[in-house]
């Protein structure tokens, strides 16, 4: 196997980053699973496009700032959106557009420091008790540990479909790539153009998928300290506030949807929307297992307790 140079630097900077991990604070099963993400290293480098390149949109003219009180401001003429909460809120925004199926990419830099408690997120969804929701929400954590990234899926109202991972990087030094494919065929997951989740459309086999209800993008920035860090165990410490969390170069490829006239997208003809009927590959399918292996950390298909209850039909068909 041979490697480029910039996969020889990358290597370079995994082992660096771990090997000046803070051990003290993770525990046993923590500090086994970095060393097994380090041997694994150079198996998953091959497997992961790290960059992704993206055209910036413009959060004025596609977004509005929807609640927090001042603590989320729109600045760079546009480019960047800070989100802030204290003891007394939170804040969010949320996009113009009505979307029925897309690409949608968000740079994050999530809170730094002690950011227990906390969770940020970056989601689709349509309104009402029966929504459809897809979601991305980082889990704050005690300084040294690492962020836990919560994906989940709604449809007709009912979630209980939870994947978590932990990140292979410090996802609070830099701005990253988080990315939601949605189209009829499937939904996937990805992390710096790494897929990291796909959840198939399984109506066939009687799965509900979400298809009919046009969605917005979502982010917020909220104090979840009853469950996000350690499952309610930690909670939010409020000396370290205010704490904040940054989005820029958001981009949509997507199908605008409007109640007058429908969708903007042509399903007849995919020519100038590859996304979508884009699937997942033989390449992205390794991606997601290497991933998995290394990095997930709950899965509702191997929860024993729900295992007890009887599997989600999805859960049956791998």
């Amino acid at each position: 196997m041979h490697f480029s140079l910039h996969q020889i630097l990358l290597l370079a900077s995994f082992v660096s980053f771990y090997s000046n991990f803070p051990l003290l604070f993770i525990n046993h099963y923590m500090q086994s699973l970095l060393e097994m993400a380090i041997s694994n290293i150079v198996i998953g480098l091959f497997l992961i496009t790290f960059v992704v390149t993206t055209s910036a949109g413009n959060f004025y003219q596609d977004f509005d700032i929807t609640w927090g009180d001042g603590r989320a401001k729109i600045l760079n003429n546009g480019e960047l959106v800070t989100l802030s909460m204290d003891k007394a809120s939170g804040s969010g925004f949320c996009s113009k557009n009505e979307y029925l199926f897309g690409k949608f990419d968000m740079q994050l830099k999530l809170v730094a420091g002690n950011s227990a408690g906390t969770i940020t997120t970056y989601y689709l969804s349509s309104v009402g008790d029966t929504r459809d929701e897809i979601d991305f929400e980082f889990l704050g954590n005690l300084s040294g540990d690492p962020y836990i990234v919560h994906t989940n899926v709604y449809t007709k109202g009912k979630a209980n479909r939870e994947q978590q991972f932990y990140l292979w990087f410090d996802p609070t030094k830099d701005f990253h790539t988080y990315s939601i494919l949605w189209n009829p065929q499937s939904i996937i997951f990805y992390v710096d153009g790494t897929p990291i989740r796909e959840f198939k459309n399984l109506e066939s086999k009687g799965v509900p998928f979400p298809k009919n209800q046009a969605m917005r993008i979502i982010s917020t920035l909220w104090d979840g300290e009853n469950w996000a860090t350690r499952g309610g165990l930690v909670k939010t410490d409020w000396s370290q506030a205010p704490f904040t969390a940054s989005f820029s170069n958001y981009n949509a490829q997507a199908c605008v949807w409007s109640s007058s006239s429908g969708s903007s997208c042509s399903f007849n003809s995919s020519e100038n929307q590859p996304w979508l009927t884009q699937i997942i590959d033989a390449e992205g399918e390794a991606r997601i297992q290497w991933v998995q292996k290394n990095y997930m950390v709950y899965n509702y298909c191997t929860d024993e307790n729900r295992i007890q209850q009887g599997l989600p039909l999805e859960c049956l068909q791998h």
